[in-house]
């Protein structure tokens, strides 16, 4: 949904051929706004976000920022079109209230930033809730879903330039996609989507088109999903942070193949036959 402020751009552009033809062009480009993020008033962050689904966004941030705990702690999210950015005010419970009060400090986010304002290692690197197994799904679910994500990423269809989360059932459909030029944005808004609506994600796993660092991961964790696929590699922290939260992580996922990186309660062993090893076929010379 579009709160007021279009979320792609019409831009010229000039095409050089490698033939040396030099043509006038115009092309579709994400909108990347500042959006100021303030809880009870207080200005928290700014982000450098897509203009749209900023409602989702706004209880997804909340629960990543550890906030809240569910949608109804938000009584309040006021979204404000300014000339110079997007003022999104978000209200809490009042028990919710020292929390924020906790954490609030002068901090500017940008699109792959999770750490701005945190003072030390400690506040960086909180400990993780344990997740639950996630239901087993089948390989063939999660590549249904690769080949499915494609028809939910309209903004990226037109610019080719923004990132997509989407949560998938344990048949690889595609339920909910939310997009941003922000990989972490993206899945704020798809959490804030998922929380409104009362999914139980238990069920499924979500899909992200985007590298996966700690942040996603704990996003996940947070958020309750129990399986994550992201389409790029995982830095090591992210795998470190997934296996302090028993959190089954694929990454590296293409149409053909994917890497199991955690898999905590072994849902995709395979026996060997003898020593319950998975099985070597068909491995690169690099695994």
């Amino acid at each position: 949904m579009n709160e007021g402020a279009p979320p792609a751009v019409r831009a010229a552009a000039i095409r050089v051929g490698s033939d040396g033809e030099i043509a006038a062009r115009h092309r579709m480009v994400p909108a990347e706004v500042p959006v100021a993020v303030s809880f009870l008033g207080i200005g928290y962050a700014v982000m450098m976000a897509s203009p749209a689904d900023l409602e989702d966004f706004a209880v997804g941030f909340a629960r990543s920022e550890r906030l809240i705990h569910a949608a109804r702690d938000v009584v309040g999210i006021d979204v404000r079109v300014e000339e110079s950015g997007i003022l999104l005010g978000i209200e809490l419970r009042h028990e919710c209230h020292d929390r924020v009060l906790r954490r609030v400090r002068h901090r500017v986010g940008d699109s792959s930033c999770g750490l701005c304002g945190i003072e030390n290692l400690e506040q960086a690197l909180r400990p993780l809730p344990k997740l639950p197994p996630p239901a087993r799904i089948a390989p063939a679910a999660i590549f249904r879903a690769l080949q499915a994500i494609r028809e939910h990423q309209p903004l990226n269809a037109a610019t080719g330039a923004v990132h997509a989360a989407a949560y998938c059932d344990g048949q690889g459909a595609v339920i909910a996609a939310r997009e941003d030029v922000g990989r972490h944005n993206a899945f704020d808004k798809l959490i804030g989507h998922c929380l409104r609506q009362r999914r139980d994600i238990s069920g499924g796993f979500a899909l992200l088109t985007a590298r996966c660092s700690y942040e996603l991961v704990e996003k996940a964790a947070l958020a309750g999903v129990p399986l994550l696929v992201t389409v790029s590699a995982p830095t090591g922290l992210a795998i470190e942070r997934a296996t302090e939260a028993g959190l089954t992580l694929i990454a590296l996922a293409r149409p053909d193949s994917m890497l199991v990186m955690t898999d905590p309660h072994g849902l995709f062993a395979r026996d060997s036959g003898d020593d319950g090893n998975r099985s070597r076929k068909g491995r690169s010379r690099n695994d």
